[in-house]
């Protein structure tokens, strides 16, 4: 590893622009997210499909990410993380690529699916991180990577809605490719490769397992509503997740180099900080969920601001502004008091947000408020969550862990996208025609998203108390103190 003080001068330029570029790539691919939010109403229509066929342009992404995640973070401890992450890129280079010159369902969905290959970009990076930069740079770096998942989804709105209204669909991906080949440039010339690697055989059987267990769940999830929840198929697929889980779990405890260490998953701290990061994931998810249906839906409503994607964008915009101004925020308070502190925090403020959001819905003032609020929340809590992880495996299972704790994050949105859709769906009031979601709803899905931060915050309490001694920097090879 490099000389974790460095004192040349030198080196702390090179530091910054290694960080410039990872947080860069991490905006990349969670652009990925939004990107095609803008033409959801028109995606059966330019796609010349069904509007349950066109809704797989969403879904595909969802499900590669899934796969993707755990795989490319264990291949990239295995084989080199750089190593992977270029190959992450090259996925979405090619998945936008693709998706720019579609014309039709099966190709948007094949580029989509080569898009979410790309997920494992933010836990490759900050596993990077941990290897190559300095220690007093380290906590800064990780919370800024860790934020870009919220902050490319954020800034990534209002760009997309702006280019889907000014210009021919087919743009938004080929901007996704230029950026996608622009950061694939900068991360060959000035990542280096990691020489922290574990080598040995990757577990093929642990990867096919892990995959068709999380399709099973989150197909049957994001779809439940569309096929029914109490249909043959969604049952089928749920049960199905559930009895691979458990042969994947016996698997893994068995097999010499398991895709995830399951007996370091399943000490105090990483447990803990997953099961926060899935209900923080189903916290943040749901202001993404309801801000943009308010402020779209008619004035006549009595609730509803009538306003275009493009304010929708500018709403939305500001939360990303702030998990990114909030993120050495973050760093600093992990190291002065913890990062268990800093998650707590980070869950009390995206419940004060969210409750604010119940009372406070009626201007465009007020969104752009409450999502600032929980935006600065997630902030607070993304930047810690890596610090959690790291400061309880070894070096070599940084990539894993990160990406395990990664995917748990997507699982919490996917079930809070599931759950939200379902309570819109029921509590609908009439408008001329058509049925539109309630404002009860509304303040229902809101007043979830400040329970599950609660939650969040429980779990937090939870954690092992910090030590001033504590580092998120190498681990030992043999099991790390924290945590037990």
């Amino acid at each position: 590893m490099p000389d974790p003080s460095p004192s040349a001068p030198e080196a702390s330029p090179r530091a910054n622009l290694v960080v410039a570029v990872l947080a860069l790539a991490g905006v990349t691919v969670s652009l990925m997210q939004t990107l095609v939010i803008p033409l959801i109403p028109a995606l059966p229509g330019l796609l010349h499909a069904s509007a349950a066929d066109a809704t797989w342009a969403i879904t595909a992404t969802l499900l590669a990410g899934a796969v993707a995640t755990p795989t490319m973070g264990r291949l990239g401890d295995m084989y080199g993380k750089r190593r992977m992450l270029l190959i992450s890129l090259g996925a979405l280079v090619a998945g936008s690529t693709i998706g720019a010159l579609s014309d039709s369902l099966v190709p948007m969905v094949a580029g989509r699916t080569l898009q979410g290959l790309a997920a494992g970009v933010i836990p490759l990076g900050i596993s990077i991180m941990r290897d190559e930069l300095p220690a007093e740079r380290l906590g800064s770096a990780t919370a800024l990577m860790s934020a870009s998942l919220g902050v490319g989804g954020a800034l990534g709105l209002p760009a997309a809605a702006l280019l889907a209204e000014n210009a021919d669909w087919h743009a938004l991906f080929w901007t996704a490719a230029g950026l996608g080949v622009i950061v694939t440039a900068l991360v060959v010339a000035w990542v280096p490769e990691s020489p922290v690697r574990t080598g040995g055989r990757f577990d093929v059987p642990g990867a096919a397992g892990l995959s068709i267990a999380l399709v099973c769940l989150l197909l049957a999830i994001s779809k439940g509503a569309d096929w029914g929840w109490g249909s043959a198929a969604t049952l089928g697929l749920l049960a199905a997740a559930v009895v691979v889980l458990l042969l994947w779990g016996r698997w893994e405890l068995r097999t010499a180099q398991p895709l995830v260490d399951l007996r370091t998953t399943a000490r105090r701290q990483v447990l803990l900080t997953n099961i926060a990061s899935a209900v923080f994931g189903f916290a943040m998810f749901a202001m993404s969920l309801v801000l943009p249906q308010l402020l779209q839906l008619p004035a006549a409503t009595g609730y509803g601001l009538g306003s275009s994607m493009l304010t929708v964008g500018l709403v939305m915009a500001p939360s990303g502004l702030v998990m990114m101004a909030l993120a050495p925020v973050s760093a600093r308070l992990s190291a002065t008091r913890g990062p268990k502190t800093t998650l707590m925090l980070g869950a009390v403020v995206v419940a004060a947000g969210y409750t604010l959001g119940i009372v406070l819905m009626s201007a465009t003032w007020h969104l752009v408020l409450i999502s600032s609020i929980i935006g600065a929340g997630v902030g607070l809590a993304y930047g810690a969550m890596p610090a959690l992880v790291m400061g309880a495996v070894p070096v070599s299972e940084t990539a894993a862990a990160n990406s395990l704790n990664t995917l748990m994050r997507s699982i919490g949105t996917s079930v809070s996208s599931a759950t939200a859709g379902l309570i819109l769906a029921r509590l609908t009031i009439p408008f001329g025609p058509a049925t539109l979601p309630s404002q009860d709803g509304f303040r229902l899905v809101l007043g979830m998203g400040s329970a599950a931060a609660l939650i969040a915050l429980a779990v937090a309490a939870f954690l092992p108390r910090w030590s001033p001694a504590a580092t998120t920097t190498a681990q030992p090879e043999s099991a790390p103190a924290a945590g037990r």
